[in-house]
């Protein structure tokens, strides 16, 4: 990078490169970085605040998060509405969000329209109106937001570990708040809270995209350049990591309705300023950081005793954590715990072989370059590393630390943070958790607290406490224009090239027909086992030993089967094409399916079907499609039931793999890619591959003649309602408007969000969905409520329907939702693998590889008047279908 000395009137550069990105710095204080990035005509702007929960004071907690939701709710220039509708309306998407360190406004829109987010950020902030009615209206919402997060074990096991591991600290409480804090706020308190907090030398605004850097860096000094700091502020200090955590091991277990036991561990660690941060990040990922790491090896795969496990280092400005989850059976808990115990008091960085530490290196230095694919994701790690390091070389030095991790290092990570007089554990365990004769152990509620004093006596007995760490030092695309091709390889099989040479990595992705369409309706969830089983082994390579290879190769490679589908897909480096395709080959012409891996995927199978049973929104869309249909593949459970599941073999399996592999095909390659490796091995599929007399076809479901369903799960806060239309498939002639009807019911500043949520204040989270197949589909409204509103949420939908069939929208709703549109799908496919999903998915359904794009166009000539008219056809309340899930 070049380093600037010339300045710029009322900025002075600090640095920039011809490829790179600049930074600015306002008189004010207030830094801009912009990188111009032509690849999509979108931009993405993000203004970073140095403020957030971590900056509260115990009585205001929860004020941060209440303040990103006031920003929505009305300015001195814009009515409640008026901020997200301004941005959609031109086809963009705005948003906030709260963390501990920092609150980010931030904005993808298209780049002719990308100055639009400077004043409405700028307006968001400084010209909120905070109408004492509005805030407490939304501080309803607000807890109404915090009893849903209430609802879900994952939310509650971490808020009890905040607390054990930063005792005493702002980072103890959730950055939501508590009801009491949340409850007293008042408009004043917000207003004071901005105008201490949200000073211009405490922000970063950062405009990656196509955009020129001079008229960005102007842009910022028009809107942002009249901002004054009102006081002075102090930069802060690291917290004593001896200060965090407790004297000595701490354990809870709690009992709740579940239909599995939640674990979570967790030692204290510094934050990301820190030296040894990067070190910490390794030694993350090589315990828990994805299949090939020692845990989920040793525990999921090898002895089978958790459904999942995984380790990170959360690393925030202040202070960091490193976080062990499971998520297991509760008759595992005692072998596991004591196992788990006996790993982390004995662990080592001999444990790791020299390959499996350069194969984590690798992916760590991966995940932060494939980051660059999307604008966001741009966006995103430019304005981490500028906002919280402030300098130019901030990924440079990371790399180069990353690379200087080696045996010394790990032991002495292992040595500082791992010590059980610092560890805090949090357990949910079902209610249901039965006394164990064998061991004598209580039943009722004694179980939990037997389980609590169980566990800490192996910790004590098995881990001895070691010395106290010593304290931490810290350091003060062009858009694609290049036309795809098609590759016809005989019986039903096509090749789909789509060439995007903008970074060195190839994306491939592979749509079968088939999935559930194959199944009998006793054999429902045999579709989704094979497409879990199928990269489970080929001949010469076991599951691990596959994992291993792709690992080593910074490859990604899933399959998934869906109701209709089949699909296969893989991303990696283009520079390992050959290799990765052969692999990709060998796996669909080869596979093994081996008894083995076939029980245990049953098993992961059952755990992801029992832990979607413990989340509402899980638990409701499992059932949605058994209850809307009826005698049709779409009305199976995809994921099967338990006792069924259970009965599933290998030789089911394999008999409807031997169906499966003779369906039609499309594969779709994204990327920089070598044009003959992807057609070989196009080629050599189609010729191994044998094709069927009889593809399977996509036929219209039957609607299930009850319209009404309603489900009941016990010890939850919130009530959830959906509403579902019957729509014609994504084929037909009504496709573009029903799009275009979503788009714009839907949104913050949609008639859905506006009436529900803004004005009547019935819901936290109010929105719309689209499913459609080739033949049938369905536009459904969701809203979650409080369980004494759910009735004025259905009339409120009713009246809202109403008035649609009487009343056109306004014309600028209408462009809105046509914008939006627009800004949506290159947002939404700014990456590789999304672009080759997207062709092989829509091309396997006998639709146009681009027909979403079709479709945005078509959209283009509708009128209110068409949206009218489409919400009289297909909006009927008598034709309605009516899912609820209450407490």
């Amino acid at each position: 990078m070049i380093l600037l000395t010339t300045p710029t009137p009322k900025a002075q550069a600090i640095q920039e490169s011809d490829v790179e990105h600049t930074v600015v710095r306002l008189e004010n204080g207030m830094s801009v970085l912009v990188q111009p990035d032509d690849r999509f005509p979108l931009a993405s702007v993000r203004l970073y605040v140095h403020t957030g929960s971590a900056y509260e004071t115990p009585d205001q907690a929860g004020i941060s998060h209440l303040l990103e939701h006031m920003v929505f709710k009305g300015t001195e220039k814009r009515a409640p509405g008026e901020v997200a509708r301004d941005i959609e309306a031109v086809g963009g998407y705005v948003n906030a969000a709260t963390s501990f360190d920092y609150t980010v406004f931030l904005s993808e829109l298209p780049a002719d329209h990308w100055e639009l987010a400077l004043d409405v950020f700028k307006d968001m902030i400084f010209g909120a109106k905070l109408d004492p009615e509005e805030v407490n209206r939304e501080k309803q919402v607000v807890l109404s937001e915090l009893e849903r997060g209430e609802d879900n074990p994952s939310t509650l096991i971490f808020k009890d570990i905040q607390k054990k591991v930063w005792p005493d600290t702002t980072y103890a409480w959730p950055v939501i708040g508590y009801r009491d804090t949340v409850s007293k706020l008042q408009a004043q308190d917000i207003r004071e809270y901005v105008n201490r907090q949200y000073q211009p030398q405490s922000m970063l605004l950062v405009v990656v995209g196509k955009v020129s850097r001079d008229e960005a860096v102007a842009a910022a000094e028009r809107v942002f350049g009249g901002l004054k700091n009102t006081r002075s502020l102090t930069p802060p200090n690291p917290l004593p990591l001896e200060e965090l955590g407790g004297a000595a091991p701490q354990v809870t277990v709690r009992k709740g309705p579940y239909n599995k036991t939640y674990l979570s561990a967790a030692f204290p660690a510094p934050g990301f300023r820190a030296t040894d941060a990067t070190g910490l990040e390794v030694l993350a990922h090589l315990l828990g950081g994805d299949y090939t790491s020692k845990l989920y090896r040793k525990y999921k795969y090898e002895e089978q005793l958790v459904d999942t496990i995984s380790v990170s280092y959360l690393s925030l400005e202040r202070v960091g954590l490193l976080y062990f989850n499971a998520v297991l059976d509760s008759q595992n808990l005692d072998a596991f715990w004591k196992e788990f115990i006996t790993d982390l008091s004995t662990l080592k960085a001999s444990d790791f072989s020299q390959d499996v530490l350069d194969r984590a290196k690798l992916n760590l230095e991966d995940s932060l370059y494939q980051t660059k694919e999307t604008l966001g994701g741009l966006a995103s790690k430019l304005g981490f590393f500028q906002f919280f390091e402030g300098n130019p070389l901030a990924e440079e030095n990371y790399l180069t630390e990353l690379n200087l991790v080696d045996d010394l290092e790990l032991d002495r990570i292992i040595a500082a943070y791992l010590n059980p007089s610092r560890l805090s554990v949090s357990a949910l365990i079902p209610e249901e958790t039965a006394k164990d004769d064998a061991s004598n152990k209580p039943s009722g509620d004694g179980v939990a607290a037997a389980l609590q004093k169980d566990m800490l006596q192996v910790v004590q007995k098995d881990w001895p406490v070691q010395k106290a760490p010593a304290k931490e030092t810290s350091l003060p695309a062009k858009e694609a224009a290049l036309k795809a091709e098609y590759v016809d390889l005989g019986h039903g099989r096509t090749l789909v090239l789509l060439p995007d040479p903008t970074l060195p990595y190839t994306a491939v992705s592979m749509h079968f027909r088939g999935g559930d369409l194959l199944l009998p309706p006793d054999k429902q969830g045999l579709s989704e086992l094979m497409g879990r089983v199928l990269p489970r082994g080929i001949d010469g390579m076991s599951a691990t030993e596959i994992q291993d290879y792709l690992a080593a190769h910074a490859a990604d490679l899933n399959t998934s089967a869906g109701r209709d589908m089949l699909g296969v897909s893989a991303k990696f480096p283009t520079r390992f094409s050959a290799d990765i395709f052969d692999l990709f080959t060998r796996i669909l012409t080869g596979p093994t399916f081996p008894e083995d891996e076939v029980a245990r995927e049953k098993k992961n199978q059952l755990a992801t079907i029992m832990k979607r049973e413990d989340q509402p929104m899980g638990r409701m869309f499992r059932e949605l499609f058994p209850q809307l249909f009826h005698d049709h593949p779409y009305s199976y459970y995809h994921m099967g039931q338990p006792k069924e599941l259970g009965e599933l073999t290998r030789d089911d399996v394999v008999d409807l793999w031997q169906k499966q592999r003779s369906e039609p095909w499309v594969m779709a390659v994204c990327g920089d890619y070598d044009r003959d490796t992807v057609v070989n091995a196009a080629q050599r599929l189609a010729d191994t591959l044998p094709p069927g007399e009889h593809p399977v076809a996509f036929t219209p479901p039957e609607w299930s003649k009850d319209h009404e369903f309603t489900m009941h799960m016990e010890d939850r806060n919130q009530a959830h309602l959906l509403l579902v239309f019957p729509v014609p498939g994504q084929a037909q002639q009504d496709g573009p408007g029903l799009r275009l009807l979503r788009n714009t019911l839907g949104g913050m500043s949609g008639p859905l969000f506006r009436t529900l949520r803004d004005e009547q204040g019935l819901g936290y989270s109010v929105s719309t969905f689209l499913w459609q197949s080739p033949e049938s589909g369905f536009l459904a409204f969701y809203i979650g409520t409080s369980p004494d509103k759910l009735d004025k949420a259905r009339k409120g939908f009713r009246d809202l329907i109403a008035k649609l069939h009487t009343t056109p929208m306004d014309e600028e709703s209408v462009e809105r939702g046509k914008n939006q549109l627009s800004g949506d799908y290159y947002r939404d496919h700014q990456s590789l693998l999304s672009r080759s999903s997207e062709a092989s998915g829509l091309m396997a359904q006998g639709l146009p590889h681009d027909l979403n794009r079709e479709s945005i166009e078509a959209a283009k000539s509708l009128t209110a008047q068409d949206l009218m008219t489409l919400t009289k056809k297909y909006l009927e309340w008598d034709t309605a279908y009516e899912v609820t899930l209450q407490p």
